[in-house]
């Protein structure tokens, strides 16, 4: 993997395996899932659309299974696809900047842990918000784009072992005001709050303390400080149809 540029999508097919191992590479973003799906409120009708850009291996699934959605991931790598699709979900091949879904059609799209990846943030942010239906829901997390952030994430996360060796590019990070305001230009308003992985769930993940036989070993805690982690979300406008 080292070998690979920073961002590269074929670095996940070689942590497939990670997905869903406890205490494994991804396990801060079985708490940011769970903490993304505390944002989606129950589906005003039976089998309304739940777009999840950039799906990976479906960790939002378990925590939305019972909230009466029809759950739709997209991602590039079908190494994820394929532990997505096991969790109950109709796992689909594709990019988000180019979601292969109707326009409209979403009550809620979710984009978690993705926008920090992507080349083109003005354009995947124009495909979530063409997909979501008027009065439809957006929820985001991602990395704001600041020296504090890339330290967090990348030489010091990097370094005791909360994100994969390059895995990140901080080149990619994203400014808060900037992400609010393209949105904005879609239609949708989005409201930022700061977010933190919880100070016991970090040493029982990273510690030497024995890990407990289930989920979660931690959560994410909302704070004031959008510094390094936030989440956002807000509803499209009636008159964007």
């Amino acid at each position: 993997m080292p070998s690979m540029p920073r961002n590269d999508p074929r670095q996940y097919d070689d942590l497939a395996g990670e997905w869903w191992r406890r205490g494994g590479h991804f396990e801060l973003l079985h708490w940011l899932a769970e903490a993304r799906a505390q944002l989606i409120p129950p589906a005003p009708s039976a089998g309304a659309l739940l777009v999840d850009a950039g799906c990976g291996g479906g960790l939002l699934a378990p925590h939305v299974a019972g909230k009466g959605y029809r759950h739709v991931g997209v991602d590039l790598r079908s190494s994820g696809l394929r532990h997505a699709a096991a969790r109950g979900m109709t796992a689909v091949r594709g990019d988000v900047t180019a979601l292969p879904l109707a326009t409209g059609s979403a009550e809620v799209v979710a984009a978690g842990e993705i926008l920090e990846h992507v080349t083109d943030l003005p354009g995947t942010v124009a495909e979530l918000c063409r997909v979501l239906k008027p009065g439809g829901l957006l929820v985001v997390d991602t990395v704001n784009d600041n020296p504090l952030s890339r330290f967090v994430t990348v030489t010091l996360g990097e370094l005791i072992g909360l994100a994969p060796v390059g895995l990140h590019d901080p080149a990619l990070f994203v400014d808060p005001r900037r992400l609010t305001a393209e949105c904005a230009s879609h239609g949708v308003r989005l409201k930022v709050r700061g977010a933190r992985p919880s100070v016991p769930g970090l040493i029982r993940w990273l510690g030497p303390r024995p890990r407990p036989d289930s989920r979660p070993l931690g959560r994410i805690v909302p704070t004031r400080s959008t510094a390094v982690l936030y989440q956002g979300s807000g509803r499209k406008a009636e008159e964007y149809a």
